[in-house]
């Protein structure tokens, strides 16, 4: 078991390396798409690499979601085949967004054993994300 402190600066560790590993300017929350951002997550159990729409605005946040599922077949014969698509995700504060998410399980940020597979997983299939993003986005943002 780690300490609090021991498990942040094991975070902060993961994120310094995988930034130097891959160094790379990612989109993430400047997506230009209100409500539409990626992100990276790594904890004590899995890797996740997701697209979320995340608008307080529920009309908002269905229309950009039907965009982003009349695109799904394309993006998951071109880009991830994994993927999954969750109209109703709950964030761990209770907060209800739509999200297309991969993860990759039995890694942990405690267990730098699984580090290198964790920072590949992560850079490529956000590189695959992005590169869905900037081939569709005039549809995503129509």
């Amino acid at each position: 078991m780690f300490s609090k402190e021991e498990s942040k600066k094991l975070r902060q560790d993961f994120w310094i390396a995988f930034g130097k590993s891959y160094p790379r300017k990612w989109i993430l929350y400047n997506t230009k798409v209100k409500g539409l951002l990626f992100k990276f997550d790594f904890d004590v159990k899995r890797a996740r690499v997701s697209m979320d729409v995340d608008t307080n605005n529920l009309e908002k946040r269905i229309s950009l979601w039907e965009k982003l599922v009349s695109l799904k077949s394309i993006f998951i014969d071109d880009f991830w085949p994994e993927a999954i698509f969750d109209d109703s995700f709950y964030l761990e504060n209770g907060k209800e967004i739509s999200r297309i998410y991969l993860e990759l399980h039995n890694v942990s940020i405690h267990d730098k054993n699984t580090w290198q597979e964790t920072m590949q997983f992560l850079y490529l299939n956000m590189i695959l994300l992005e590169d869905f993003f900037f081939e569709y986005k005039e549809i995503i943002d129509a």
